[in-house]
């Protein structure tokens, strides 16, 4: 930006450095391996109920309170309408998280290998941050955590490592960390990982955050949704319905509630997936790489002859898309989404060329 115009700009926007997403490259016949997205397609169900909300009602405003589908996630997760929130994607639901619950005085804590949205939105809304180191195997250790904090978030399983805490894990540290919110990110908890959803009610500073872009094919529609303690979702209606109150569209709610309500077809394409990571996993460590223990739709490896930077400069050459990221610690990796079978065995074989 010309630093005459950016004179404009509201203080601390020249400060930011915002979220990078990841690349959605238009080329024909690729392999796209780099954003985690789910292989197989949404519910027809989902399709379906989108395409019947697809008519002249779209000239009115959606249900601004979104009680049908809060009322269907609660009665599939065994809680109150009242202890659900709901947003435009789980990114949008943690911006009004970190806004309404995270700004405190005290310093905010989470894995200094993580999420990247994080540290943007504690830019953004100016909150005071405290990084806690993964341990010697990629593992966030709840031990380490402070008691003095004004709150903890962490994704889990974590991104991009894939690696997921334990639910024992979990509730000891809430047994001791009771005087601030714990926000724990379920993006990918449905391929490994057991959920905190079932210590809601016994810990009323505990938010669980998903979203219906991972385990049910929806990255396209964005929602995403907290659930909590009744006191804490009030908190985030009130940001919401202070920034965007018609967060989600009718066809997203449409949608979103058929997912919701299509248990099966959720459990068929999410075992496929688990199944796939397992089978990538044993073939990529026959090649020589370093695989972290994944309960996500993605690995994350590492050769010990060949740099990340290398193979996927290669992998992109052959058509394969994965993500590296350039960061300390963690630039010897490469993240891979986990596609279908046939993809998958085209990485591999790719993978083997350049091994070889």
């Amino acid at each position: 930006m010309n630093s005459d115009m950016s004179r404009f700009w509201s203080d601390n926007i020249d400060k930011l450095s915002p979220y990078t997403p990841g690349e959605q490259p238009q080329i024909a016949n690729l392999i796209k391996l780099n954003t985690n997205e789910n292989p197989y397609g949404p519910s027809p169900k989902v399709l379906a109920a989108i395409s019947a909300a697809n008519t002249e009602a779209l000239r009115k405003y959606p249900d601004p309170n979104a009680c049908e589908l809060k009322q269907t996630i609660a009665e599939y997760y065994g809680l109150e309408r009242r202890q659900v929130f709901v947003g435009n994607s789980s990114d949008e639901v943690l911006a009004h998280i970190f806004r309404g619950l995270l700004k405190q005085q005290r310093p905010l804590l989470y894995p200094d290998i993580t999420y990247s949205f994080y540290p943007v939105y504690c830019a953004l809304f100016e909150i005071n941050f405290q990084l806690m180191p993964l341990d010697e195997n990629f593992e966030i250790n709840l031990a380490d955590y402070p008691i003095d904090n004004g709150g903890v978030i962490f994704a889990n399983p974590n991104a991009p490592t894939g690696i997921a805490v334990e639910l024992e894990k979990i509730e000891s540290f809430l047994q001791v960390n009771t005087s601030s919110v714990v926000v724990i990110d379920e993006a990918y908890v449905d391929f490994g990982a057991a959920s905190a959803v079932a210590l809601i009610n016994k810990y009323p500073n505990l938010v669980v955050t998903q979203t219906l872009s991972k385990s049910r094919s929806l990255a396209g529609l964005r929602v995403g949704f907290a659930m909590a303690h009744e006191n804490l979702i009030e908190a985030l209606e009130r940001v919401k319905n202070s920034f965007h109150p018609y967060a989600l569209d009718a066809l997203a709610l449409a949608g979103a509630q058929a997912a919701i309500e299509d248990d099966e077809y959720f459990h068929e394409t999410r075992k496929k997936i688990i199944a796939t990571r397992h089978k990538t996993t044993k073939k990529l460590e026959d090649l020589g790489f370093k695989v972290l223990p994944s309960s996500g739709n993605f690995v994350f490896v590492r050769h010990a002859q060949i740099a990340a930077e290398t193979l996927f400069q290669g992998l992109r050459e052959k058509g394969i898309v994965t993500r590296y990221f350039e960061k300390p610690r963690i630039n010897e990796f490469l993240r891979i989404s986990i596609g279908t079978d046939d993809e998958m065995a085209s990485l591999l074989t790719a993978l083997g060329e350049m091994v070889a």
